[in-house]
């Protein structure tokens, strides 16, 4: 097969509350190649979670997905049939849930909870089913991975269910793992490690990664390209190295510039003024310019993305860097 793995055009997920219409997902383009890791970056309520929920076809009402596409290996997403999207989960694209809690039930035990993961997918003998499930646990740090299993979820640390939540995710090797901030609850060590390991099974198997994160340390560690959201938009695109030396949006340069340096020892750590909008009541045009120091009279207006010939884009009126010698607009 060839063009990318995961495909999203023009995506909107919609929420039609009694307060109004939340527009968490407006208008969201993003594709990822095999094997390609892509961190998906914002602050908290910018969309990020429900962007990879939509894939998954997770939206509960009153959500649900109003307009775009959703192409898994070619394959048409939206609008498909529950029985499909069933047979998807799991096997094909893997989600990694930020509160393992959502993962595991905590009233059976994780030999249980993973077998029954394995035998829905594949036929294979129960011993077989097990064997295969120790070893996605050894591949994530955890030792002595058969007296794990025979745990209950509440004996193990938040680190280590994390970690089985994680294995759960890898035990059929899929296409397409969406890690919705998968390390936040886990030591720097234990985190080096899982992202040691993610990297290693994309660069093994294929298997492509859509790594949800606020945290650009981590993000720039284990990502080949890098999307920047910003309410419920795609501000930003591009390869790792280049968005974090040479940013191009204005909010992408703020949230950068407030990240500790030792660079700026002693000064006072850079803020990002204002909040980020509510979708319930979101400002025309520019959706950061209240809060952008180079906003002008032109960013009232909705401000198109701009393609660039090393394959970056931005969507800005004044970007940080100077415009490359041929770029195409789109709205």
């Amino acid at each position: 097969m060839t063009g990318p793995v995961l495909e999203i055009r023009g995506l909107r997920t919609w929420f039609f509350t009694r307060a109004g219409v939340v527009r968490a997902v407006d208008g969201v383009d993003l594709a990822i190649g095999a094997g390609e890791v892509l961190g998906l970056v914002g602050e908290s309520g910018s969309g990020k979670s429900i962007t990879g929920f939509s894939v998954l076809g997770l939206i509960d009402p009153p959500g649900r997905i109003t307009e775009g596409s959703i192409r898994f290996r070619g394959e048409e997403l939206v609008g498909a049939p529950e029985e499909r999207l069933r047979r998807l989960r799991g096997a094909h694209v893997a989600m990694i849930f930020q509160d393992p809690m959502m993962t595991l039930n905590p009233v059976l035990r994780i030999d249980t909870q993973m077998i029954e993961a394995v035998l829905a997918h594949r036929r294979m003998p129960r011993e077989e089913a097990r064997a295969r499930c120790a070893e996605a646990l050894r591949r994530v740090g955890i030792p002595a991975p058969e007296e794990r299993l025979k745990a209950y979820p509440h004996q193990l640390s938040g680190g280590m269910r994390q970690r089985v939540a994680i294995a759960i995710a890898l035990l059929h090797d899929p296409a397409l793992i969406i890690a919705d901030e998968p390390t936040t609850a886990l030591d720097v060590t234990i985190q080096a490690q899982i992202l040691y390991e993610v990297q290693k099974l994309c660069a093994e198997t294929g298997t492509s990664l859509l790594w949800i994160t606020h945290d650009l340390a981590v993000v720039a560690g284990i990502a080949d390209r890098i999307a920047v959201m910003y309410a419920g938009q795609i501000v930003e695109q591009g390869p790792t190295a280049e968005v974090i030396a040479r940013p191009l949006h204005p909010y992408t340069l703020a949230l950068l510039e407030s990240v500790p340096s030792h660079n700026r020892r002693g000064q006072p750590l850079r803020q990002i003024p204002g909040m980020a909008p509510s979708p319930l009541a979101l400002p025309e045009g520019c959706r950061f310019r209240p809060r952008c120091a180079r906003a002008s009279e032109r960013c009232k207006e909705p401000p198109p993305v701009l393609s660039r010939e090393d394959g970056r884009q931005v969507r800005c009126f004044h970007p940080c860097q100077e415009p490359a010698p041929a770029e195409t607009e789109r709205a």
